[in-house]
């Protein structure tokens, strides 16, 4: 199974956001898709349509008791081919539990392997920051998907994160690659949006995604139908940026980093 895991230690870059709407889209496409929502917020879980604090089994559930699973955990989305591990506050209690365990940093990539071929594809929507929660995922992880809004301090943030995905290749998982860089927020009028999508593109090459996501009203709306783009609003062209995102995650990125 694709397990890729949407990660940027940096709030505010569109990493919830793409994470439902790559997912939605590569359910779109025909592949069954699973979005594990791995940060204490939830904000996978409700941009989906579902409360975090009435769930009864959460992904919290599936890293700290060894009788549960995801297959325990997984719930139906309004989307065919889209499922959901949910996520809420009992999971910023996670890692002290994780602490304790032995091999902790493969919890995650255990409950995975144990789904047998249920799914063709795992996005896992990271919480914002390198913590202990964000290396299961990276060890669990076979691509790197990073969201940068296209800003000047952007640059700094996702150079710690390329190191940080070395550390997790030479010490726990050496078939992790970058998928690729996705740019977000990108506004087609602003200069200063021009100039820092082409010093991204300059400095990091084919690594970044041919695909960018624009800043767009119905984008920012659908979290608050519980809806992915496709679904809010099929006509938006934040709907097609996303199928178009995951048509290039489907036929191959070039995951070679040329800087």
């Amino acid at each position: 199974m694709q397990t890729i895991a949407i990660a940027n230690q940096k709030g505010g870059c569109g990493k919830t956001t793409s994470a439902i709407n790559i997912a939605a889209s590569l359910a779109e496409l025909g592949k069954r898709v699973v979005i594990i929502d791995l940060d204490p917020q939830g904000h996978s879980t409700l941009g989906l349509g579902f409360s975090p604090e009435n769930m009864n089994r959460t992904i919290y559930d599936v890293l700290t008791d060894s009788r549960s699973s995801i297959s325990h955990s997984v719930l139906s989305t309004k989307q065919n081919n889209l499922y959901l591990v949910p996520s809420n506050i009992l999971l910023s209690g996670a890692e002290f539990e994780l602490n304790n365990m032995e091999g902790r940093e493969f919890t995650l990539a255990r409950q995975l392997a144990a789904t047998n071929g249920n799914f063709d594809i795992c996005v896992i929507d990271c919480s914002p920051s390198l913590s202990l929660l964000t290396l299961n995922a990276l060890v669990a992880g076979t691509d790197v998907i990073i969201p940068v809004q296209v800003h000047y301090y952007a640059l700094e943030g996702l150079r710690q994160l390329l190191e940080t995905v070395d550390i997790v290749k030479e010490r726990f998982n050496s078939n992790l690659k970058v998928l690729g860089v996705l740019l977000t927020f990108v506004e087609k009028r602003v200069m200063l949006s021009k100039q820092v999508e082409q010093q991204m593109r300059d400095y990091f090459g084919d690594l970044v995604f041919d695909t960018v996501i624009h800043r767009t009203v119905r984008l920012a709306e659908a979290p608050s139908a519980g809806e992915p783009i496709l679904k809010y609003d099929r006509s938006s062209p934040a709907a097609a940026e996303y199928l178009a995102l995951a048509e290039e995650i489907i036929n191959g990125k070039e995951t070679i980093r040329t800087a």
